[in-house]
């Protein structure tokens, strides 16, 4: 074991109760804070970034076909195009695609208990993955649908059934404007399910039947819808697999991705990237600034330990050396105690559920978190190469001090 380890050592472990001890600790108890403010705020950046797209993706789909409109409202109905099996074919083919579903949607005014509610009703078919909505399914089934008769059931968000005050099993009355001018079209529904998606828009909106229904209503035929919801295997290459989707579907057709439909969300999200980004670079200035800060007082404090090293012959590389070990030592320390600490309270909201949210807000009701161990390990490798290069500059004070003159003050 070298001398400039052993001193090194020696200075972190002693028990005097000098007033470098306490320095030393709030110096790690600095960079603990840092490290755990770190690991905790990515987690939960992680977190809201994952929980709320699986919901946008898992309501809508990744990805949708349908006729090309450039300048169209998120929620305005479609213009009808017609199944085509060849690009079904094509779309199944694609290694990418797990699945495409085709819909249709119809605005409505929905009346029960002398309320009156307008809602999107997003018609589906029999072969549905209703499977992939079942998170947000509150009580009540999904619509039994049959692609040969049609059927009367209705699902309703939480937030449209509690404006109208009707529940699962009940009858209401749906009216669909004509454009025509004609009087509405009116139908009668059975509620057979309700759902929570936690996201305004789609909750405020949204209500799941047959695509029959709508349709019938609109006077199309069997082979018109309103377009190819489709979900992918890998969300993240969605915009390559849209490109690739529009080179062979028909003229008139588009590809687009959630994130084009629904950029709001997803600008959202992006933003939290960005205070993901800030906060990281605020938490390591503040470690660094706190090593710097705890070096210099640690060497001040002991010129006359320094000044006697070189009065027998310590040169000047060998004592930053100690100064260099000794603030890796109080930095070690301060990096592995934020990481426990910073784990510790991610998985004790993770199954603990803590932190409550407003979800009209954040989309969510309970702070989510995913830690990802490789952003951990960037953290605390990271906090430590940089505490390190940072920490040769005051030790060089030690270089400046004058034995003769130290000792002579002692």
């Amino acid at each position: 074991m070298n001398l400039p380890f052993r001193i090194a050592k020696k200075l972190v472990s002693g028990r005097k109760k000098a007033f470098s001890t306490f320095i030393m600790r709030i110096s790690i108890m600095a960079t603990t804070v840092s490290v755990a403010a770190m690991i905790v705020a990515l987690s939960f950046i992680n977190g809201f970034q994952k929980i709320v797209a699986e919901k946008v993706f898992g309501f809508w789909g990744h990805m949708r076909i349908q006729h090309y409109e450039p300048i169209r409202s998120t929620i305005a109905e479609e213009v009808p195009i017609n199944r085509n099996d060849t690009v079904e074919l094509k779309m199944m083919s694609h290694p990418n695609i797990a699945a495409a579903s085709t819909f249709a949607t119809r605005s409505a005014i929905l009346n029960a208990n002398g309320t009156i509610e307008g809602v999107m009703i997003k018609g589906v078919t029999a072969s549905y993955p209703f499977n992939k909505l079942n998170r947000f399914l509150v009580r009540g089934t999904w619509p039994s649908l049959n692609d040969s008769i049609q059927n009367n059931q209705v699902v309703l968000s939480e937030y449209t059934a509690n404006q109208l005050g009707i529940d699962t099993g009940k009858n209401l009355l749906i009216y669909f404007i004509q454009e025509n001018g004609s009087s509405p079209r009116t139908r009668k529904l059975v509620v057979s399910g309700i759902y929570r998606t936690g996201i305004d828009v789609y909750d405020k909106v949204y209500a799941i039947g047959d695509i029959q229904m709508i349709q019938k209503l609109n006077d199309w035929d069997k082979s018109q819808i309103g377009g190819y919801e489709v979900d992918l295997k890998d969300p993240e290459t969605m915009d390559s697999t849209a490109a690739a989707v529009f080179n062979f579907i028909p003229t008139g057709w588009n590809a687009l991705t959630l994130k084009e439909i629904s950029p709001e969300i997803f600008d959202w999200l992006n933003l939290q990237n960005t205070n993901k980004y800030i906060l990281i670079t605020v938490m390591v200035i503040i470690a660094i600034i706190n090593l710097i800060t705890c070096l210099i007082i640690l060497l001040l404090e002991r010129t006359p330990m320094i000044a006697l090293l070189k009065s027998i012959g310590a040169r000047d590389g060998v004592i930053q050396r100690i100064f260099i070990m000794y603030g890796t030592w109080i930095a070690g320390i301060g990096i592995v105690l934020g990481c426990v600490i910073g784990l510790s309270l991610c998985y004790l909201q993770q199954y603990g559920g803590l932190i409550k949210l407003n979800e009209e807000a954040y989309y969510v009701r309970t702070a989510p978190v995913d830690v990802h161990f490789g952003q951990v390990a960037m953290i605390m490798t990271g906090t430590f190469l940089i505490s390190m290069l940072i920490l040769i500059l005051p030790s060089m004070i030690s270089r400046k001090i004058n034995p003769s003159k130290a000792l002579q003050f002692k």
